[in-house]
């Protein structure tokens, strides 16, 4: 019976998700093409310059001087890199990089951010934009090996995941830009840099990205003077590659190892993989005690180029699908002061030892030329298509990690914070018999969590969830869901991954009753109240039961405006005092400052008043949580029919008077499972401990005046 209930509810959610889906598809939501013209105002002293309309690829707009110079490339990041924000809406800016790859200015055109809609001043936003301007896209280092001033001016108070996502548009796509354009106009030829996707092997091989060397024993022993009893078997199977371009290092290294190199060479410096299997090795041993390797070296035209042990990482395997097992790989890097051009032929000598005759040693080579498709420049006609904008916007610039990665490697204490409450709230919920079964223990461990909740979730961390995260989500399934984009911030993400396993084994309660930083606020205020002696206001449970419907319809309204526009969808979310709370910290207009403090003021006489009506939040988690597997709360058959301590006590007033508890609006704080354990509160329990006391002994026969005869008496 239970597994068909199930069915038929995920059944109704599929509908409901499709007809979810056919609304978004007739309200429409694109996005427009920015007006480049306003590029004019990043250069104010050519007030008589023009700008041409955008062209190439990627689109970008010369702004010429009055005398045919040209001054930068105006660009939008949306149409560039398809930039989008944490919510995943559109997120465009209009920029302009000079020919020396100098950001010359920005403006932000248009946003669907929640932080920025209401709460961030505009003022604050176009400052940040605006202080890009002369900053050097140029540089090839990692974000964690330059300073901050290299990496962009200082986040937006309250906002620096926004912040984050903002910079990155702005400078990745500047950088693509400034690269196509200066190689066209430089008339020269260099590796695309910038074209991001996966390859399998044997489509790097079909292409002639990866080339063979195959050296037989048996060519080997006739180079060599010698003899070899099985002349077909491989002496060494060797391939190489130019591992520069996205493509080919990704796809043969992984991201990991790829982006460890690229951190460690400059913007114009190249990367070479070299791996073999077979009986030789293509580094020998002697290159431990000597500046290069003796076997291998470059030949480009007339000249040589030796490769250098301090130049070069080992590697285990390959990653790309397909790709055979070898006995030692290798990473070259290969700087652009040895005059080494990628563009261009060249030549892989390999040194298999003394020749048979006196002319020198027995070398094999192997030729190579990097495919066109990964070369651009005027003389280089695209092999490819760029990738669309969903994939570029997803996709790190070579040389930096992923945005995601750099945002989590910044937090990873927090993050390491967070898991070891996240680990200790597990515990509680799967032992919490054993917790609550020592009341004192119990209520004391729950204030420390509520205040740890509150202090480091909420005040340091901002890791305030939202019923804007849950219209994000539901909008991500609908128009195209990307992980990278909810992977921005890590500590909502894990959060929310607590929240979701949670939902499955206990309900909604477990984020509303431990993980909120306001509703925690709610319950310390309110605990501090009742010790002052402030008298609680019993709501009836008639009327009680009824204002429930409150934040369930608040949820449904919300969400079915962000149907037609997320924006106003954001506004209406202001329902939520959490922004103005926890995330600006009371630092907003006065409007939202004393909502917010009614709200924590009714809090004072009713217990979690905020949790009880209002929360859409509280009401979109309850809605799937209807689907929890078990039943953990214990209850007596007297609970509601004899006593109602429970009742009484509940933190949100979630416990029926007859007993049942209403999962919807349960915040597990467990204190019903204290009482079941106290044997000063519980009815059940005091009567049990009667009945097992000893009986009065009858009095003898003839003795009335005598005692009776207990266990007090001596013996």
């Amino acid at each position: 019976m239970r597994s068909n209930v199930i069915v038929n509810r995920i059944a109704k959610a599929r509908w409901v998700l499709r007809l979810l889906a056919l609304l978004m598809l007739t309200a429409g939501d694109g996005a427009q093409a920015a007006d480049l013209g306003i590029a004019r105002e990043f250069f104010p002293s050519e007030s008589s310059a023009t700008i041409e309309p955008p062209q190439g690829k990627p689109p970008a707009a010369t702004v010429r001087a009055a005398d045919g110079r040209i001054l930068g490339y105006a660009l939008s990041t949306y149409e560039v890199t398809g930039s989008v924000g944490y919510a995943g809406r559109p997120l465009d800016i209009v920029a302009a990089v000079t020919p020396e790859g100098v950001i010359a200015g920005a403006r932000i055109v248009a946003h669907e951010e929640p932080i920025l809609v209401i709460g961030i001043p505009r003022e604050a936003l176009a400052a940040y934009v605006a202080a890009f301007k002369g900053f050097d896209i140029r540089t090839g280092a990692a974000p964690k090996q330059i300073n901050d001033l290299a990496r962009g001016p200082h986040a937006v108070a309250g906002a620096t995941i926004t912040s984050t996502v903002i910079r990155d548009a702005i400078v990745r796509s500047a950088r693509v830009v400034w690269r196509s354009r200066s190689a066209v106009a430089e008339n020269v030829t260099r590796l695309d840099r910038e074209t991001l996707r996966r390859s399998s092997w044997h489509s790097l091989l079909a292409e002639g990205a990866v080339q063979r060397l195959l050296v037989s024993r048996g060519e080997a022993a006739k180079l060599l003077g010698t003899q070899d009893s099985e002349p077909d078997k491989p002496f060494i199977d060797l391939w190489l590659a130019i591992a520069t371009p996205p493509p080919i290092g990704e796809s043969l290294l992984g991201q990991r190892i790829y982006e460890n190199e690229l951190a460690k060479i400059g913007p114009e410096d190249d990367l070479l993989l070299i791996g073999a299997s077979g009986l030789y090795s293509f580094k020998g041993t002697e290159w431990r005690r000597s500046d290069s390797f003796d076997r291998i070296e470059l030949v480009q035209g007339g000249r040589t180029i030796r490769l250098k042990p301090a130049d070069h990482t080992q590697v285990e395997a390959l990653r790309a699908a397909g790709a055979p097992e070898l006995r030692e790989i290798a990473v070259f890097r290969i700087a652009r002061t040895s005059s080494f051009d990628s563009t261009k032929p060249f030549r892989l000598d390999l040194v298999l030892g003394p020749a048979a005759s006196a002319a020198g040693p027995a070398v094999v080579s192997l030729e190579y030329r990097i495919p066109d498709r990964y070369l651009t420049g005027p003389a280089v006609a695209p092999a490819t298509p760029l990738p669309d904008k969903a994939e570029q916007s997803a996709a790190p610039a070579p040389g930096q990690a992923p945005l995601w990665q750099d945002i989590w490697w910044a937090r990873s204490y927090e993050i390491a914070v967070l898991g070891a409450m996240l680990a200790v709230l597990a515990g509680i919920l799967i032992f919490q018999d054993t917790v609550t079964a020592h009341g004192r223990f119990y209520y004391r461990l729950r204030t420390f969590y509520l205040l740890l909740t509150f202090v480091f979730l909420g005040l340091i961390a901002n890791a305030q969830l939202s019923v804007v995260h849950v219209l994000t989500f539901i909008h991500a399934l609908l128009s195209g869901f990307r992980w990278e984009l909810f992977l921005l911030d890590p500590m909502v993400f894990l959060l929310w991954s607590f929240v979701a396993i949670s939902m499955l084994f206990w309900g909604r309660g477990v984020f509303c009753g431990w993980l909120c930083p306001f509703g925690t606020l709610q319950e310390l205020i309110n605990q501090a109240a009742q010790r002052l002696g402030i008298k609680q206001i019993e709501i009836p449970f008639g009327l009680h039961e009824r204002l429930w419907m409150i934040k369930y319809v608040a949820f449904v309204g919300i969400l079915a405006i962000s149907l037609r526009s997320i924006i106003t969808a954001f506004q209406f979310a202001e329902v939520e005092p959490f922004k103005t709370a926890i995330t600006m910290k009371f630092l907003r207009e006065w409007p939202f400052v004393l909502y917010a403090g009614i709200l924590l003021f009714a809090g004072l006489f009713i217990e979690r008043f905020y949790c009880r009506y209002l929360c859409p939040l509280g009401a979109a988690l309850a809605i799937p949580a209807r689907m929890r597997m078990f039943e953990w709360l214990k209850r007596y058959r007297e609970c509601g029919a004899e006593c109602h301590v429970c009742a009484r006590t509940c933190t949100v007033q979630a416990i029926h008077p007859l007993g049942q508890i209403n999962p919807n609006e349960c915040i597990y704080c467990l204190k019903c499972q204290a009482n079941y354990f106290d044997h000063d509160v519980c009815l059940h329990l005091k009567r049990r401990a009667a009945r097992r006391q000893p009986l009065p002994a009858a009095p003898v026969p003839g003795n009335a005046g005598a005692r009776p005869t207990g266990a007090g008496d001596a013996t």
